[in-house]
């Protein structure tokens, strides 16, 4: 039986709320091979004018959670417990009439794909002027001219004319620049981002990633920004979530995560990523193994059968102890604060340089 333990002498939460506050999230999803449990015991904070990075591998149960946040999923198949605060606004016990209210308004998402998030039917002008006309009750024309101010804030050239067309007449670049006016169409104070640059090329990311950036300080919105490339997250994000396994397993500031990462997943994650300055013939090192099937996931802390460190940790505690994040600067991980600082320098750092 795995029983559940605070680690680094904290409680679960993460302290003061933010603008959204997650408290204990959990969604499951019944399906025929049984119950998923894509996120289980989830807490964190956004404040306003800040980004939060959300970084995992697929399967982490990081576009759950955001998805969650937004409403979108299937009542009759989705189990959801724990409480989401929007401004004060829970969520988690909302109707699809409150949500439908909110979503667009005052939490927008800019999706992965914008190919298929956009509709091959009708021109780019038209899908970004409805939500502002269906939130604000603007005439057409009023709706017209802010979605024509809205792709020229986003950086599209000749936008009175480029809004006359249609998604397959936009480059990749430009039709996630096209959902993101769409998302800031009417000033969100909540923006998801999931994975909007993953398709891009490097110099395309960089203009997106510099857009959201300049957009986040004009209009004051807090960004939830969700993606599994750590070099993005270093540029884009205030605050680091790292996810394994439907539960966070460590949080902090960009500077405190990157610099001194406390939890061996984050250590697999730094160490699986490729250097510039490394040998180009080195082979990579990716963490052993394969994330666990959140129908059956292991007992005790998720990461322990991949985990490198395990038999560092006196007993079995690993394997029957399930540990818990902390408030702000904290890592869900048996090994002592004392093994966690010399792991990282003596055999984690010299391998990242």
């Amino acid at each position: 039986m795995t029983t559940v333990t605070k680690t680094e002498g904290a409680p679960a939460g993460t302290g003061p709320e933010g603008f959204l506050s997650v408290r204990d999230l959990s969604v499951r999803f019944a399906t025929e091979d049984g119950v998923v449990r894509a996120v289980d015991g989830l807490s964190f904070d956004v404040e306003r004018g800040r980004t939060l990075g959300i970084v995992g591998e697929s399967g982490s149960g990081k576009s759950v959670t955001n998805l969650t946040i937004l409403g979108l999923h299937n009542p009759r198949t989705t189990t959801i417990d724990g409480e989401i605060v929007l401004d004060g606004k829970e969520l988690v016990t909302a109707t699809e009439k409150e949500m439908e209210k909110l979503r667009g308004n005052k939490v927008a998402m800019i999706f992965q794909d914008p190919l298929t998030a956009l509709s091959p039917y009708y021109t780019v002008g038209r899908q970004i002027a409805e939500p502002f006309m269906k939130h604000t009750g603007a005439s057409k024309k009023e709706g017209w001219a802010r979605a024509v101010e809205m792709l020229g804030k986003v950086g599209i050239p000749n936008p009175a004319q480029r809004a006359k067309d249609y998604p397959h007449q936009f480059s990749g670049g430009m039709r996630q620049r096209a959902m993101i006016a769409m998302a800031l169409v009417c000033d969100p104070d909540l923006l998801i981002a999931d994975e909007p640059t993953t398709a891009l090329d490097v110099t395309v990311q960089a203009q997106i990633l510099d857009l959201l950036k300049d957009l986040q300080q004009e209009f004051g919105s807090a960004i939830v920004f969700i993606t599994h490339d750590l070099g993005v997250i270093a540029d884009m994000a205030d605050d680091i979530m790292v996810m394994y396994a439907g539960s966070a397993v460590e949080r902090g500031t960009v500077d405190e995560v990157l610099r001194a990462p406390r939890h061996p997943y984050t250590w697999g994650l730094l160490n699986s990523m490729p250097r510039l300055d490394s040998d180009l013939s080195a082979p990579l090192a990716p963490i052993p193994g394969s994330p666990p099937s959140l129908l059956s996931p292991p007992s005790g802390c998720r990461f322990h059968p991949r985990c490198a460190f395990r038999d560092r940790v006196a007993g079995d505690r690993c394997v029957t102890e399930r540990p818990l994040l902390g408030p702000d600067r904290s890592s869900a991980c048996h090994l002592t604060a004392e093994q966690k600082r010399t792991i990282f320098a003596e055999e984690i750092k010299p391998r990242l340089g």
